[in-house]
């Protein structure tokens, strides 16, 4: 197997950083976040694996692109594998980045070991980051001159102040000039793409495992049957008491059904 882009052309490549040493695990985070987000995850499996986490497209310090189609997205983890020149890796990715790990096994299945999916499903959402869109995009940066002014602006938009915290981890700051280094334009524009669900017919037959938090209803049993489809050998832990960021909120729980699972 070639593992270097075999067009004599000069792709962009994802940021990334790279910890510990093993069998290789890819991490990919979720929307408006960046591979930060994940380190809770990273540091503890870096024990006994080579851990890679990347800044998806738009996001982070990655590069900028008009599309977000999830073919594209993990495409670019593809390009980013091949430049390592790692052959197989373990897959785990949360939220957005769940969609893109299950899309890069479906399409890619000789590069995956295993797959885990963090509370996302492979189906279409309604739009729910309307108002975060809208609100991220109404800061005004030049009033901006420490972060609490910029939530001060986004709280009427975001009322939950975690919520916010996270969104305006994206603000960096050079030389007193606060700025996005996630693409506002480009998320909001591809934002359909991203609420996409999985149209192929494609199957992943390896070992896949769902991480579900018990309070977050974005894994429901209506998915159930386009899971098995194509993720025919899933399985599924729920992690109580958690939600949507449930390797944030009960991260020793995570960790240890993420280990037990790549162990076996």
């Amino acid at each position: 197997m070639t593992l270097t882009p075999s067009s004599s052309i000069k792709l962009p490549l994802l940021n990334f950083q790279q910890q510990g040493s093993g069998e290789h695990l890819i991490l990919i985070h979720g929307l408006f976040g960046s591979l930060e987000n994940l380190n809770m995850v990273a540091k503890v499996l870096a024990k006994n694996y080579c851990v890679t986490s990347v800044d998806v497209r738009n996001h982070g310090h990655s590069f900028h692109e008009n599309d977000m189609a999830y073919t594209s997205l993990a495409q670019d983890v593809i390009n980013l594998l091949d430049h390592l020149a790692i052959e197989q890796a373990y897959v785990l990715g949360h939220s957005m980045g769940g969609k893109i790990a299950i899309q890069l096994a479906l399409t890619f299945p000789d590069r995956v070991k295993k797959l885990i999916v963090a509370d996302i499903s492979p189906v279409q959402y309604p739009a729910h980051h309307t108002k975060i869109i809208e609100g991220l995009k109404a800061i005004d940066l030049t009033q901006v001159n420490k972060r609490s002014d910029a939530d001060k602006q986004l709280a009427p938009y975001v009322d939950n102040i975690g919520v916010r915290q996270f969104l305006l981890r994206n603000l960096i700051n050079n030389n007193n000039q606060y700025s996005f280094k996630c693409s506002l334009e480009f998320i909001a524009s591809c934002y359909q793409q991203i609420m996409a669900g999985y149209q192929g017919e494609n199957k992943f037959d390896k070992p896949t495992l769902f991480i579900k938090g018990g309070n977050s209803d974005y894994i429901q049993i209506t998915h159930k049957e386009i899971i098995n489809k194509i993720l025919p050998s899933s399985t599924v832990k729920i992690i109580q008491g958690a939600g949507h960021w449930l390797h944030a909120e009960k991260t020793t729980a995570f960790n240890k059904i993420v280990s037990d699972f790549l162990k076996v």
